[in-house]
């Protein structure tokens, strides 16, 4: 077994090749002293790496550091979970999920001219947005963004695309589970 970061705690990670090299994007956390519970409280999440290699057997990875950090998101409150990547027109786009002031989970938008960064924060979430698990479609240049998670991802809490007031409830064993949900993406950034 070949570990990637063995000096960093990195789970959930995207994996992309562009330009003919891998990039992986993981999540980042960090011991907080928090005790663990439902709601993730204990997750440290702060920033992003990228690592790259062109060889996966025996290359060598590269860290490219931090990529991007909480304190440079101006609407951020804490969390950055796992993130995803798409490349469209020669731009890369990193979607992530963080927690708001309001300790809601918002979909947030960063934009790159390479695959290691440095990605710019856009200044607010995407509208209507909300929880986490993300990943990327692209089928004849149209891109679908999927999306999903319970209990900290707070998929939950909403009903028809809009919140709960409340905070919603867990379907009961003999109900549906609650589905993952599904948009075109139009890269309106």
């Amino acid at each position: 077994m070949r570990y990637l970061t063995p000096q960093y705690y990195m789970a959930d990670p995207s994996a992309h090749v562009f330009n003919g090299r891998l990039y992986i994007y993981p999540s980042h956390d960090r011991e907080s002293g928090v005790p663990q519970n439902d709601n993730g409280d204990h997750f440290n999440m702060k920033d992003y790496h990228v690592f790259s290699m062109d060889d996966v057997e025996n290359g060598e990875v590269i860290d490219h550091g931090v990529i991007l950090d909480v304190k440079d998101i101006p609407w951020a409150g804490r969390q950055l979970w796992d993130c995803e990547v798409a490349c469209k027109n020669n731009k890369y786009y990193m979607y992530f999920p963080l927690k708001d002031k309001n300790d809601i989970f918002r979909t947030g938008v960063a934009v790159a001219d390479k695959p290691e960064g440095p990605f710019i924060p856009q200044s607010d979430p995407m509208r209507g947005s909300y929880s986490m698990d993300y990943c990327v479609l692209e089928e004849k240049g149209e891109f679908y963004f999927y999306f999903g998670g319970l209990w900290g991802g707070q998929l939950q809490r909403y009903k028809d695309n809009k919140a709960l007031e409340s905070g919603g409830t867990y379907p009961a064993d003999d109900e549906p589970a609650i589905a993952p949900r599904v948009a075109k993406h139009g890269f309106a950034v």
